[in-house]
């Protein structure tokens, strides 16, 4: 890891020219002393790294210093493939590899393409933090030991203790056999089996996980596309599933479409959706506002009226709210 570290800062302070040492701890992820201690060993290893005082001060290398450091190691070459998407290399713990392995991609550009590459590459953005509407896409946060457990027993073929919370229950442990892992939407999952049965489970409900030594029971060869529609279509269609009528204004017939789970029937403002459950059902149709009305079942209707009005007694005209102080 140190060794990794060293590399990454040697080519930051190419890349950038003068760096503080403020800033190299940022970049890499680790405390200001842990920077100026790599420094000392940068030096005592020969590297011509100085140190230039005053409010502008910093790091840097002696002009024309250059050496051979564009190896690519494993965590780093895997990042790159999943750099498609940022995000997934943020859900699956490889986000500092990916930092890494792409200062190094940068350094093996010759000088003449590197200038032209990073202009390029500031015209495209990837999965931006936010859609137009300033609707956050949050990744999810998962320990960094966790993530790394799961994922070595995934890529090992090892079986796996993962201490999961699933939704309303109380986290126990469970012994899987993993098959792979997927992200979706900044949200990562692990696709298993357990006692030969499929299983998903939602990576940020791993409280902790434990890579075992003996093999996983799964095929050699694996289509994760495949595996996650036929998981898609198995949850879509089983369950506390509720199908609802309603009638939608035509401007938000789409919204109404993205949140459902099925579309059974369509008409320009008549639609039968099916929803995960009945709290699914009426979050989703909560949020048309006016711009829909359920007409069956009867019992979300009755939920839709019971916190309409709740909201309306809330603020009726005159009535203020009582003082906190």
């Amino acid at each position: 890891m140190r060794a990794d570290r060293l590399v990454s800062l040697v080519l930051l302070l190419r890349r950038h020219g003068r760096l503080s040492a403020a800033r190299l701890a940022r970049e890499l992820e680790v405390s200001t002393r842990t920077v100026l201690r790599d420094i000392d060993a940068l030096s005592a290893a020969g590297v011509p790294v100085y140190a230039e005082r005053g409010r502008h001060g910093g790091f840097a290398l002696l002009p024309g210093f250059r050496t051979e450091l564009t190896g690519l190691n494993h965590d780093e070459a895997l990042a790159l493939l999943v750099a498609g998407s940022q995000r997934g290399a943020q859900v699956f713990g490889l986000g500092s590899a990916l930092a890494s392995a792409m200062l190094k991609v940068v350094d093996a550009l010759p000088e003449s393409q590197r200038e032209t590459a990073a202009g390029a590459a500031r015209r495209l953005l990837v999965d931006p933090d936010s859609d137009l509407l300033e609707r956050r896409v949050e990744a999810e946060e998962v320990p960094d030991a966790v993530v790394s457990e799961v994922r070595r027993a995934v890529f090992a073929g090892h079986r796996l203790r993962i201490r999961y919370a699933a939704v309303d229950q109380a986290p126990r442990w469970r012994t899987v056999d993993p098959i792979g892992l997927v992200t979706v939407r900044g949200q990562g999952y692990l696709l298993a089996t357990r006692s030969g049965a499929d299983r998903t489970y939602r990576l940020a409900r791993v409280l902790a996980a434990e890579e075992l030594d003996e093999p996983a029971t799964r095929p050699d060869g694996v289509d994760l596309d495949r595996a996650w529609r036929d998981r898609g279509t198995r949850f879509r269609t089983g369950g506390d599933q509720v199908t609802v009528l309603v009638r939608v204004a035509p401007a938000r017939r789409d919204e109404l479409v993205a949140t459902a789970l099925a579309v059974h029937r369509g008409e320009p403002d008549l639609l039968e959706v099916s929803f995960q459950d009945a709290r699914h059902a009426e979050w989703a149709l909560w949020q048309l506002a006016a711009d829909a009305e359920v007409l069956s079942p009867q019992w979300l209707r009755t939920a839709l009226h019971d916190r309409a009005a709740a909201i309306a007694d809330r603020y009726v005209t005159g009535r203020a709210a009582p003082s906190s102080r």
